[in-house]
C-alpha cells in the first residue's frame, strides 16, 4: 500500500473550520479519502458533509 497525504478542514464549531493534514496508508486516492472521512468523523463525531478535503496526493519515498 502507498502512503497518501490528505489535506483539508472540518467544522470544529460554529463558523470555524479547523485545518488538518494527515498521512494515511491506502491502496488508492479514493480509499485514502474514505479513511480520512472515517478518522475525522470518528474522532470528532461529525458527519461527512462537515469535512472538506482539498487535496489528496501520494507521498514519494
Amino acid at each position: 500500500m502507498a502512503v497518501w497525504s490528505v489535506v483539508g478542514s472540518f467544522l470544529a464549531r460554529r463558523g470555524y473550520w479547523q485545518p488538518f493534514s494527515m498521512h494515511l496508508s491506502a491502496e488508492g486516492a479514493d480509499a485514502a479519502r474514505e479513511r480520512a472521512f472515517s478518522r475525522i468523523g470518528g474522532c470528532h463525531g461529525i458527519g461527512r458533509r462537515w469535512v472538506r478535503i482539498t487535496t489528496v496526493s501520494e507521498e514519494t519515498a
